[in-house]
């Protein structure tokens, strides 16, 4: 009889191991999307997925200083290259889960016009950008402004974001009238969720190339490499296009 309980125990604490528990680190702009995916993930893998919000350059410095994350959701596609080529992640997992989008949003439904002449035409204090050094989206914001000729007039108006998320809010609250965030975290099917905004033309920015991939941490862990496989599933892949990301 005692075997046999042994056995039991033994099976059951074989099959117990098999759900395992992932920590990501997910770019800020990508939460409403990873929101999403992570509960379809548990719900259809058994992995259970631990979620952190932030700004990319700072989970690298986290990650490089020794986080115990095991993937990372980058906002860019260079940071994951730099943590490989630094043996922090492994080898030959990067790949791009999602297409970017940057757009200039005010909570005010009236303020900007279809072509974001408001940059140009001016009647407003402050204008919210992320932080360049550690959110793509505001090293995207800066080189659309460059490219259109406005960032040194419109410099002594910026209001600093630490990562996409808190310009969002510095927006939403008015502490600036409006700002340059990712489409995916001010549209619903497709349109507008409230304010007003313009869409930046690509051609003012670099590709935000999102990409994906294993840091050293995961590399033995089942949930890791069977969370990014999900990413590149037909399930992920609805989500992602849902929140207005372009697919790779």
């Amino acid at each position: 009889m005692k075997c046999l309980i042994a056995l039991i125990l033994t099976l059951l604490a074989g099959t117990t191991t098999f759900a395992d528990e992932v920590q990501i680190a997910v770019a800020a702009n990508f939460t409403g999307p990873m929101q999403v995916i992570s509960a379809l993930f548990e719900r259809d893998t058994g992995h259970k997925a631990s979620l952190a919000f932030g700004a990319t350059g700072k989970f690298y410095a986290q990650i490089a200083n020794g986080a115990p994350f095991d993937v990372l959701l980058s906002a860019d596609a260079e940071t994951p290259a730099r943590l490989v080529k630094e043996g922090l992640a492994v080898a030959g997992t990067p790949f791009t889960y999602a297409l970017g989008k940057l757009v200039l949003w005010s909570a005010d439904p009236k303020l900007i016009d279809s072509k974001g002449e408001i940059l140009k035409k001016g009647g407003f204090k402050h204008i919210a950008v992320a932080n360049p050094k550690t959110a793509p989206y505001g090293a995207a914001a800066m080189q659309a402004m460059g490219n259109m000729g406005i960032a040194d007039t419109l410099k002594p108006l910026f209001v600093q974001g630490e990562n996409i998320a808190q310009t969002h809010q510095f927006i939403f609250t008015g502490a600036a009238e409006l700002g340059f965030v990712s489409y995916s975290q001010v549209i619903k099917n497709g349109q507008f969720s409230s304010g007003s905004g313009w869409l930046v033309p690509s051609k003012w920015y670099d590709p935000i190339r999102q990409d994906a991939v294993i840091l050293s941490k995961g590399k033995e862990k089942p949930a890791a490499a069977a969370l990014l496989n999900y990413l590149k599933g037909d399930k992920a892949q609805a989500v992602i296009k849902s929140f207005g990301y372009d697919l790779r």
